[in-house]
């Protein structure tokens, strides 16, 4: 692993990707979150690679200084458009080290929705009938109508 994020990086490459993602590690006995960063780049005949990656406690903009400087001094050329977060450190970053357009990614926005999406994946699906039903069945009688609802304050006889 080391070797390939220590490799040379030749050739242009006008379309670089950057983003980080948190991931909990263990130092020192104690779990803790740190950055994980990608860069990943497509080169002047189209070929995407990953050109690195790097682990940081955080993505404040001297970490990402030393990324894209580290790229840059394995060889990270013609890099016309930077696609990437918001983050202002990292906008920062990009503008000082490579000078380069920057675009925002329309990926990150899309991915907190669906991280959303997939706990509600638990009510959606195929057995989404059976239990709207069996909770339906639990709020009726045994003749099949529905239970009167106690009201605020006042309690249900046994059944």
């Amino acid at each position: 692993m080391r070797d390939f994020l220590a490799r040379p990086i030749e050739g242009d490459w006008p379309y670089l990707w950057l983003d980080a993602t948190y991931v909990k590690v263990r130092e020192a006995g104690r779990i803790v979150s740190v950055a994980v960063t990608i860069a990943v780049g497509v080169n002047a005949e189209g070929r995407r690679e990953v050109l690195g990656m790097a682990v940081g406690a955080s993505e404040a903009e001297a970490f990402w200084l030393d990324f894209l400087r580290g790229l840059k001094r394995r060889g990270l050329a013609g890099v016309k458009l930077v696609v990437s977060d918001a983050h202002e450190e990292l906008k920062a970053a990009i503008a000082r080290v490579l000078g380069a357009s920057r675009q925002r990614c329309r990926l990150g926005p899309l991915k907190k929705p669906t991280r959303r999406l997939r706990g509600a994946a638990a009510t959606t699906g195929p057995g989404l009938r059976e239990r709207t039903r069996g909770a339906a069945g639990a709020r009726q009688g045994a003749a099949g109508r529905p239970k009167a609802r106690a009201t605020r304050g006042e309690r249900r006889p046994a059944a």
